[in-house]
């Protein structure tokens, strides 16, 4: 049986934050940052509950109809 040097948490790699001068305020908000910038948030909330392919499809049909009509407000 081969023993496993790594740490206990090196499996879970993902986003990490350094603080710097005890800022947590500043790292708190780089977290946040990129956070939003993988959109695990959005994530989360489709894997919170099943959602049926139905909605899905009319969730993107509304999405796509609101990226038109921007669109179109920024053309006219």
């Amino acid at each position: 049986m081969a023993t496993d040097t790594r740490e206990p948490w090196e499996h879970l790699k993902g986003i990490s934050v350094t603080v710097r001068n005890n800022d947590v305020n500043g790292a708190l908000r780089v977290l946040k940052k990129k956070i939003q910038r993988e959109n695990l948030l959005r994530e989360l909330a489709e894997h919170e509950h099943y959602t049926q392919p139905s909605i899905k499809r009319r969730m993107k049909k509304q999405a796509a109809i609101v990226r038109w009509r921007k669109k179109q407000a920024e053309i006219a």
